[in-house]
């Protein structure tokens, strides 16, 4: 994969082509944007180029180094990605420790840590002295959702690299045109800011099951409340798709969205298309305000099944909201 194959990234792409062109190698990028826009899928692709010894915008993909690479065998390359809930100062110390170890002097060694922003305060400090003092040529690509949450000191010695959330439309008629179908389509694309997490949602066996799912009790948890509680139970909490509830509420909220969409008149925006004909029955039984309340309290739900609450109690307590109005 070349660094032009990743879609809708055209600053990142911009800023490394010069940087490899230009021979211009910053020792520490910052891979800042939402999870699914392909950081890392740049971040490989990048490394990849770094190691080539053709030289170029990009890998030639035939040289030792690149066929290294590709087989995974490319023992300069280390990634670091959290331990648990952080990344701690041990990894950073056995980082540093392992590069003076392997220090051949010209060599070129990348290191990637993933989910930069969870490293705690400790191992932020142990990187930043690692990046102070870098073991030349060493490269480092730090990739993180949010990286306002990077320490101040190591993004002010990192080379920003932004990465934009595509739009639903670009997103859709990509995976279309893939040969994606058109209904699971329209509703990953409201679930991802970019085509590498739109189309691992594709690639899950359950993510058809879940729709449909999501479809029998966003009716039923309007109208025929004791139906909804037994589809939970049943459906739900005693399969497999209860390690999927997350993703099942992300789908309601868009399922109450499509019912505002259509009190607005804005059919077009609907993202369960094949459900229309029962959406245009019941979009007007609450008003706005009471699809907006529905929203909130699916989102409330969401909230507290993160908080460690029960996860059946907090669904079958969303049920009881949803009833009520």
């Amino acid at each position: 994969m070349s660094l032009e194959q990743i879609p809708g990234q055209w600053k990142a792409q911009r800023i490394l082509s010069h940087a490899l062109q230009s021979g211009k190698i910053s020792h520490a990028y910052l891979f800042n944007g939402p999870s699914g826009t392909g950081r890392m899928a740049m971040a490989r692709t990048f490394a990849k180029a770094l190691f080539c010894t053709a030289g170029g915008a990009d890998s030639c993909g035939e040289c030792l180094e690149c066929r290294k690479f590709e087989h995974g065998n490319q023992t300069d390359l280390t990634t670091i990605v959290p331990d648990g809930q952080s990344i701690k100062i041990d990894q950073i110390r056995e980082l540093q420790r392992d590069f003076s170890y392997r220090n051949s002097g010209t060599k070129r060694k990348v290191y990637m840590i993933e989910q930069a922003d969870k490293m705690t305060m400790q191992a932020g400090n142990s990187l930043l002295k690692f990046l102070e003092e870098p073991l030349s040529p060493v490269v480092a690509i730090l990739i993180t959702d949010n990286g306002q949450a990077v320490l101040p000191t190591i993004r002010s010695r990192t080379q920003w690299v932004p990465f934009l959330p595509m739009s639903p439309e670009s997103m859709l008629q990509t995976l279309i045109a893939e040969g994606a179908p058109s209904v699971l389509a329209r509703s990953v694309v409201q679930l991802t800011s970019g085509l590498e997490g739109a189309r691992q949602f594709l690639q899950q066996n359950q993510f058809a099951e879940i729709r449909s799912l999501v479809i029998q009790l966003g009716k039923e948890s309007l109208t025929r409340f004791t139906a909804a509680m037994i589809t939970a139970g049943q459906q739900l909490f005693k399969t497999d798709l209860v390690e999927h509830t997350q993703l099942l509420l992300s789908l309601l909220v868009i399922w109450f969205k499509d019912l505002i969409q259509f009190q607005a008149g804005r059919q077009d925006n609907i993202v369960f298309i094949d459900q229309l004909e029962w959406i245009s029955k019941h979009a007007f039984d609450r008003s706005f305000a009471g699809w907006v309340s529905c929203i909130e309290h699916t989102l409330e739900a969401s909230k507290r099944m993160r908080a460690n609450v029960t996860p059946q109690l907090a669904f079958e307590q969303l049920l009881v909201n949803l009833q009520e109005g």
